[in-house]
């Protein structure tokens, strides 16, 4: 019962609705038009919505962005980190309210920043992002750092950095020290071009990671290729990170 009360679930996706109503109007088309090209031009665009938005296809790209970094943390009392910095990943403001909140990438990655912070006894925690207005994604995320028991005097602030380039660059800016120990918050996906771009400047990164888009497979089988939301916003994510990587070999 629960089985089939998840299926229907699924089917009443938005995404999964369009693709239904996709693949009716190409058998509407194929039969009526004497000319193929247009059926057969919807029919890719069909395969290619179908494969964007289910679960095999989002888990396989996402494990390879992110196979390097599905890996046990590095032991606590071994480890002591002197610097941990968090990328900011987005906020959004609620003009109603007057406030400007965490986006959801933000608010996992300050919450992560913020446990390895305590478990690997770091001196400070830099909050990086300039994106967000009124005020920048660095202050959103140190205010949240703060009031997850951060002192506030132990929270440094990148307000300047919009990508990960600048990110790593205006952290370069702020601790002339190349030697110290850095943790290295962002999320799993984002890891590889950011951990590239601060190891440019300093010997000794960490790489936490704060969630990943890659999860075992789990549940009801038959969802996993029904189109979802979910899916296609993932990878969305993951699209764009590939192009990310490909513009950053470009220009170096």
């Amino acid at each position: 019962m629960n089985e089939t009360y998840d299926v229907l679930r699924s089917l009443i996706d938005p995404i999964c609705v369009i693709f239904i109503l996709l693949v009716v109007s190409f058998f509407v088309v194929w039969r009526s038009a004497k000319k193929k090209s247009g059926a057969l031009i919807l029919l890719l665009a069909i395969v290619l919505f179908y494969g964007f938005g289910i679960e095999p296809v989002s888990n396989y790209l996402s494990w390879n962005l992110e196979k390097d970094y599905i890996q046990a943390r590095p032991n606590p009392e071994k480890t002591t980190l002197d610097v941990v910095v968090v990328l900011g990943g987005g906020v959004y403001d609620l003009r109603t309210l007057g406030e400007t909140f965490p986006g959801r990438e933000t608010a996992v990655r300050v919450a992560h920043a913020v446990q390895v912070f305590k478990t690997y006894r770091a001196r400070q925690l830099v909050c990086s992002g300039k994106g967000g207005r009124p005020v920048t994604e660095a202050f959103v995320m140190a205010k949240m750092a703060e009031d997850l028991g951060v002192p506030k005097e132990k929270i440094r602030l990148d307000e300047k950095s919009e990508n990960t380039y600048r990110h790593a660059l205006e952290f370069d800016k702020m601790f002339s020290d190349k030697n110290i120990r850095i943790g290295l918050v962002t999320s799993a996906y984002h890891m590889k071009r950011s951990e590239a771009e601060f190891r440019k400047y300093f010997k000794n990164v960490t790489t936490l990671p704060a969630g990943y888009l890659y999860s075992s497979p789990a549940g009801t089988a038959a969802i996993r290729y029904v189109p979802q939301s979910a899916r296609l916003f993932d990878n969305t994510l993951i699209l764009r990170e590939f192009v990310g990587r490909l513009w950053y070999r470009i220009k170096q």
